[in-house]
C-alpha cells in the first residue's frame, strides 16, 4: 500500500507549512482559515493555542520543496 498522497496545496498553505517547521521562526499571526484547511489535511494539529506540523506535513514539505523550486524556475 503507497501512502504517498499528492496535495495540491496554495501559496498561504505552503507558507505556513514552512513557517510551522522551526518552532522558533512561528509567525505571530497565521490566517486560521489556511490552518483549519492543513488541519482537516492531517498535516498540521493543535497544541493548546499553537499550529504545530505533523509527521505527516513533514513529509509533504519536504517531498513539496522540490516542486516548489520549479514552480520558482518557471
Amino acid at each position: 500500500m503507497n501512502d504517498e498522497v499528492d496535495y495540491d496545496l496554495t501559496p498561504d498553505q505552503w507558507e505556513v507549512l514552512k513557517n510551522l517547521r522551526n518552532a522558533t521562526s512561528r509567525p505571530q499571526r497565521m490566517n486560521r482559515f489556511t490552518i483549519q484547511g492543513l488541519i482537516a489535511l492531517g498535516l498540521v494539529a493543535t497544541n493548546g493555542d499553537a499550529a504545530i506540523l505533523t509527521s505527516n506535513g513533514r513529509k509533504v514539505l519536504i517531498r513539496g520543496s522540490s516542486c516548489l523550486l520549479l514552480d520558482l524556475a518557471a
